[in-house]
This record gives C-alpha cells, structure tokens and sequence, in this order.
C-alpha cells in the first residue's frame, strides 16, 4: 500500500476497517449464541469461527496502530453497532418457536376458533385470576408468526393480557405448525440436525 499515505491509512482507512470488522464479528456473535440458545448445533460453531477470525484480525491492527487512538473508538463503536445489527438479523430471520400465553376475562371460544383456522395447535384451560374466571391460552408457534398472531388476540381483546416465550424445542413441528416455504424449510432443516 505504497501509493496509500500512511497517515491517511492509520487515522482514516484502518478505523473504518476496524469498525466493520467489529461490526461483522460482534452481528456474528449475536447471532452465534442465539443458535447456541436454540440448540443449533451445526450453526454455532462455524459462526464462532469466522466470529474469532475477524476479531483477530481487528485486534491485531489496533495493537499494531496502538498510537492511533481513533482506532479504539472504531472499535468500540463497532461493537456498539454490531450488536444492533446483530439484533436486526436474527429479528429478520425469526428462528425458531414460541409459547404465546394468554389470559382474558372474556371467554376465549372466538379466539381459539379463529386461531385453529388458521392451523394452529391451540390449548386452553379456565383459570382464576385477581378479579375472577379467566381463559389462558396457550400456542406453540414459529416466531416469524408472532405478528399475525398478536393481531388476532387485539382483534378479539385490545385488553388481553399475552407473554411471549421462547422455546428451545418441540417434538413433531412439521405436523404441529403451520407450513413454512420450502427454501426457507430446506435452510432450517440445516440449522436443526
């Protein structure tokens, strides 16, 4: 990099390297222990992999530009930004399921008719709540398939009260959750040994 000035290089080139670099290794952290988390055991480690490379390399140009202290705000607001950005890919992706639970004073019939239209596996049980009888929900469903889902339950009780919790995993999803594209099956079946 002869043709490159030096100081253009240390002060300007190098940080803006550094920060993607931190961008890419941290996206890939987050990512690598959501897989972790979901048991995703072909996943995780090629992403630790690339996730190690990539902060080494970062590493190594801040140690050999140490004088170079807008390097370390590179750094660190690449991390910043990678764990964002890491937030936002495994929000796009939606891997994986969740228990929807919902409690409402108002008898639940309509939402659980709804609910099994569209080919969900729906359970329910009465309950007894502060100010009385309730009805408590219950659905096992794909996170991409959250939206749709809290749609339905403000549709049917603006008031309802609903958590959401993720799910390490199920037995028999292909026949208990509704059908998903096939590429999108084809990359998952990748995830899921």
């Amino acid at each position: 990099m002869a043709f490159i000035n030096h100081d253009l290089l240390v002060w300007v080139i190098i940080p803006i390297l550094i920060f993607f670099a931190r961008i890419c290794d941290v996206s890939l952290d987050t990512l690598r222990v959501i897989f972790v988390i979901n048991g995703k055991k072909n996943m995780a480690p090629l992403l630790g992999f690339f996730e190690a490379l990539i902060w080494l390399i970062a590493i190594s140009q801040i140690i050999q530009n140490l004088h170079s202290t807008i390097g370390y705000f590179a750094y660190a607001a690449g991390f910043a930004a990678g764990n964002y950005v890491g937030m936002l890919i495994e929000e796009k992706l939606a891997m994986g399921h969740v228990i929807i639970r919902v409690i409402t004073r108002r008898p639940a019939a309509m939402l659980i008719k709804k609910l099994i239209s569209k080919n969900y596996r729906v359970t329910t049980i009465e309950g007894e709540g502060n100010a009385g009888r309730v009805d408590i929900v219950f659905a096992v469903v794909r996170r991409n398939a959250i939206p749709q889902i809290i749609d339905s339950i403000k549709q049917f009780n603006p008031r309802a009260f609903y958590t959401i919790e993720n799910v390490r995993s199920i037995s028999q999803a292909d026949e208990d959750i509704p059908y998903q594209p096939p590429l999108r099956r084809r990359f998952m079946r990748f995830l899921n040994p």
